[in-house]
């Protein structure tokens, strides 16, 4: 299995730990010490698992808005997008549970025009006020289809971390891994009104494959 390489610290900390607990578990509670050890396992494999990089064939898009991250439809409405449009849009927002490949990938193929990082608090990723109360990033891209998408990395109760590697100015690529986002969190995505959704609440998507919605040439 390949591992992101956002994992490496994560993980020497998560093997030093339960190479610490089980040798004290052992030692102190001798057969007893399984008790610990076997949950710590568990936790210790389902970390391994959160930073997997599965293999994926991505396709060129153009009219297509892809699924930016795996994990499941919560809202899809219309709101007004006040940092960069202005104005009103079509939100899709897709949760992220601790289970989910957390790759954040391009919705759209463009040109990067905007980027911006946002400190804040860390309310459960599906609260409706997370989109703009919590730590976030917003990136604006220019379509081929010369629209204006704006799409927002925000942390969730649990995630801590956001990592997005991009800059103004850079190609954008449907599907294409833009950043990352450590433990649980969401990721909204701001269209067009004229915009066709293909998706529906409560749906599983799958980043980088699946078309949420499409947007006229």
């Amino acid at each position: 299995m390949k591992l992101h390489k956002e994992s490496k610290g994560t993980l020497i900390v998560a093997s030093i730990s339960f190479a610490v607990v089980s040798i004290l578990s052992v030692y102190l509670l001798e057969m007893w010490g399984l008790a610990i050890i076997i949950p710590m396992l568990i936790i210790y494999g389902l970390v391994f698992w959160f930073f997997r990089v599965p293999n994926r064939e991505i396709l060129n898009h153009v009219e297509n808005v892809i699924s930016p991250v795996d994990g499941k439809v919560v809202m899809i409405k219309e709101v007004e997008e006040n940092e960069f449009i202005k104005g009103k849009a079509l939100q899709i927002s897709i949760f992220m549970s601790p289970l989910n490949v957390h790759i954040c990938r391009y919705p759209v193929s463009g040109e990067v025009i905007y980027k911006k990082y946002h400190p804040g608090k860390y309310l459960v990723a599906w609260h409706e006020k997370s989109s703009t109360h919590n730590e976030r990033t917003t990136i604006a891209v220019q379509s081929l289809t010369n629209h204006t998408v704006v799409f927002r990395q925000i942390a969730g109760y649990v995630a801590r971390r956001i990592v997005f590697k991009c800059k103004e100015g850079d190609d954008a690529k449907a599907g294409h891994e833009f950043g990352f986002i450590k433990f649980g969190s969401r990721m909204d995505v701001f269209l067009p009104l004229d915009s066709e959704i293909t998706c529906k609440i409560g749906q599983k998507t799958k980043g980088g494959i699946d078309t949420i919605a499409k947007m006229k040439e």
